[in-house]
């Protein structure tokens, strides 16, 4: 199966090496090019515990360097670069090709149907985690982290089946899901739970996890999340908030700091709008209020606003 990552990051790299090491034929794309360079050079050296290992993968800046289709294309760009990504991953998508995303939050896989067509377009998510070391170099984190993977309709295909198979013959633990929307909204009451909030007070988790004002405000986004998914008829299994505050800083050190946080803390934009911003999104449509989570989207906005290149920021 010859898969091309859209995004090779520190996650993407993760997943790409790992499913190379398994026999996939894999091509790494991403625009950093002292990454690419080292990967082409070196192999993507690979770091598990304190036993290092290299992949040999394919890297490209572009998706026009890869000479050929893929059979799945996997989006792991920040959400913010979706649409303009699989715009330019035009040359490798072919008939046959299916377009995954595994990106944290809601809203890519509406995009990703937009420019591609709905019938090509799964969605999923994953708990396997990866930091990235320097160039062609990342620290994985692999075993006994769960990705599940669906059909946006809920159907188990054939073609998810190929994918779940190469996943786990690469050690990956893949499941198949029924009702992958529902998956999606459990990973994002996890991503709620410190996300936007660590970004405004800029506190790692050992900071979030000892504040019970923190608390209460965290399990109050949760909870308008849990509201707004169960009146939109998703089928969830986290319905008690305090269940994904836990599940949010499990096997985390107390100086883990989020996404969102280092985002703003390295002067780029914040995923706010496809995580908190996707509770308020289908608030709206459902006529209901989500006071807690459209504030913290206001204050992380008036956060990028101040620290980044905001768009049409004066």
């Amino acid at each position: 199966m010859r898969i091309c990552f859209v995004g090779a990051g520190a996650l993407g790299s993760t997943i790409g090496g790992t499913l190379a090491r398994g026999g996939a034929d894999v091509f790494l794309i991403d625009p950093f090019r002292a990454h690419v360079e080292a990967i082409n050079a070196h192999g993507l050296r690979m770091l598990e515990g304190d036993v290092e290992s290299i992949a040999k993968v394919t890297a490209c800046t572009s998706a026009a360097e890869v000479g050929g289709v893929a059979d799945l294309v996997i989006v792991l760009v920040k959400s913010y670069h979706t649409r303009d990504a699989i715009r330019a991953a035009a040359p490798i998508i072919g008939p046959q090709t299916v377009v995954m995303s595994l990106q944290n939050g809601l809203g890519h896989e509406d995009i990703l149907a937009e420019e591609v067509g709905r019938n090509r377009v799964m969605a999923g998510k994953t708990y396997v985690g990866g930091v990235l070391l320097g160039p062609g170099h990342v620290r994985s984190g692999v075993v006994g982290k769960e990705t599940i993977i669906g059909e946006l309709d809920g159907g188990l295909t054939e073609r998810a089946q190929r994918i779940s198979e190469t996943f786990n013959r690469a050690g990956i633990l893949t499941l198949l899901s029924d009702n992958i929307l529902g998956t999606m909204w459990d990973k994002l009451f996890i991503n709620v739970a410190g996300g936007g909030i660590t970004a405004v007070t800029g506190l790692t988790y050992g900071g979030l996890y000892s504040l019970p004002v923190l608390e209460e405000c965290a399990l109050a986004a949760i909870s308008e999340g849990i509201m707004v998914a169960q009146a939109a008829g998703v089928k969830i299994s986290i319905t008690d908030p305090r269940r994904a505050w836990t599940m949010a800083s499990a096997g985390l050190p107390p100086e883990f700091k989020t996404s969102m946080l280092q985002s703003l803390q390295s002067g780029n934009l914040t995923e706010v709008d496809y995580i908190h911003g996707s509770v308020v999104r289908w608030g709206a449509k459902l006529n209901m209020p989500t006071p807690v989570n459209s504030t913290i989207v206001a204050l992380v906005k008036g956060l990028e606003y101040a620290r980044t290149d905001y768009p049409g920021k004066a």
